[in-house]
């Protein structure tokens, strides 16, 4: 499976990517605040590269639930100095956080490769326009009403059914409208106006994803469903979060990972690429 972000071509069937999450935000849900400084927010992303991050995340507005939006001036504040400062420092890939199409351009333009947009284009229509004739990597999210609410009491008749046809329609869109087939990435929107119930749907029914053909990206870092199934806090949810990649990509379900915690996640992904590398091996016809 390939992933086109920019000049760069990923074979995620080979390696399975880290996104690693940089919030320079002072209110986001599990690390707001540590780095809303730009030098603490670039030294950051600068460790997490060390770590292993393949790509490194920036998000100016947090889109916990029940989270007020932030101007788009003081979104392009907090993100735009940073991306800056990375832009030819960083081997990752610049992915930013927004549903904001100027922030966006204005972020391509300073060096980012991604827009990771969790209303799958749908929050601003410049979004679509900026997507036809800028050259990135894109992630689409799927969301059920907005930050604000989306967690006031979502329904679905069959959720799994209903989050990937639509993605698979705004994937269509965007193809459509010229961008590259290949820069697509798809994300569930694990905790984006779902349930408990909805999530494990999601994360154990991944057949209709797969069979689109494209690549997903997973961000179940430290979320609120852990707390239902572990009874721990936020910063206790790494074990919980680190079984659920595994369980991803047992079932090759996943292939890009948005974490907090690189270090492991990193080394979750390569120890099991390393044994489904020698299975293969010694069954070749498995």
């Amino acid at each position: 499976m390939l992933w086109k972000v920019k000049d760069k071509l990923f074979d995620l069937a080979d390696r399975p990517l880290v996104m690693g999450i940089l919030n320079v935000t002072p209110d986001s849900f599990s690390d707001g605040g540590s780095h809303f400084s730009i030098a603490s927010a670039v030294d950051h992303a600068l460790r997490m590269e060390d770590q292993g991050a393949d790509i490194i995340d920036i998000g100016g507005e947090s889109t916990r639930p029940g989270a007020v939006p932030v101007s788009l001036d003081d979104e392009k504040a907090r993100v735009l100095p940073v991306v800056e400062k990375l832009a030819g420092r960083l081997h990752a890939c610049i992915s930013i956080d927004t549903t904001k199409s100027q922030l966006a351009e204005a972020a391509i333009n300073f060096g980012a490769h991604i827009i990771n947009d969790i209303s799958a284009l749908t929050f601003d229509p410049g979004m679509l326009e900026l997507a036809a004739k800028k050259t990135c990597g894109w992630v689409i999210m799927h969301i059920k009403g907005t930050p604000a609410n989306m967690q006031q009491n979502p329904c679905y008749d069959d959720v799994v059914f209903e989050v990937s046809s639509f993605l698979s329609k705004r994937y269509q869109v965007m193809v459509n409208a010229g961008v590259d087939p290949l820069s697509v990435c798809l994300d569930p929107g694990i905790g984006f106006g779902k349930t408990y119930d909805h999530n494990l749907e999601l994360l154990t029914g991944f057949t209709s994803f797969k069979k689109m053909g494209l690549p997903v990206c997973l961000g179940v870092s430290r979320k609120k469903f852990l707390q239902t199934i572990l009874g721990r806090k936020m910063e206790e949810r790494l074990a919980g979060t680190l079984a659920v990649l595994s369980y991803s990509l047992l079932h090759d379900s996943a292939q890009v990972f948005r974490v907090h915690d690189v270090i492991q996640a990193r080394d979750v992904v390569t120890t099991i690429k390393a044994l489904q590398s020698f299975t293969m091996k010694q069954n070749p016809l498995v």
